[in-house]
């Protein structure tokens, strides 16, 4: 994936091979030889099954704006995945969304995936903003956005927009 790897304190990032993508959820073995670490039994989540299609088809210098693998260093296991909704629009503004395996949750690692991701993503040429939703009542993702330092900008629905700052 041209080498690009973000390494935080405990966790590296890496955009999710378009091979890997096209090999899940079935193809476990092989995806977990593309990505070179071990998967957690609870990766993929539903959530992301929808998108891995659209990542399987993408040209491996695109992934970087779909989905990155979160891999916890100290056993490199896949525990969770971060990662944008497309490149960039037209005024620059990216969506960020992320997701931890249910046995790595509340060690912060979303809050240091997405630093890291969005630290990254800010450096890009053509990125101006980093906007996300995320559900009223997920109290985690809420605390994990004020964290890293979005600010709400208002409500859809049920669905609370952030934009950082």
């Amino acid at each position: 994936m041209n080498g690009l790897r973000l390494d935080t304190e405990r966790l590296a990032l890496l955009p999710l091979d378009p091979a890997a993508a096209a090999a899940l959820p079935d193809g476990r073995i092989s995806a977990a030889q593309v990505i070179g670490a071990e998967l957690s039994a609870d990766w993929p989540g539903r959530d992301l099954l929808d998108v891995l299609p659209m990542q399987a088809s993408l040209a491996p210098v695109q992934a970087h704006y779909g989905v990155w693998v979160v891999l916890e260093r100290a056993t490199n296991t896949v525990v969770g995945d971060i990662g944008f909704f497309g490149p960039p629009d037209s005024d620059g503004t990216l969506q960020v969304g992320y997701s931890i395996v249910l046995d790595r949750r509340r060690r912060g690692y979303a809050t240091e995936a997405a630093r890291a991701l969005v630290g990254w993503a800010l450096e890009q040429p053509n990125v101006r903003t980093i906007v996300a939703g995320c559900d009223e009542d997920n109290q985690p993702s809420i605390r994990t956005l004020e964290r890293v330092g979005f600010s709400r900008t208002g409500r859809v629905e049920r669905q609370l927009r952030w934009r950082y700052q």
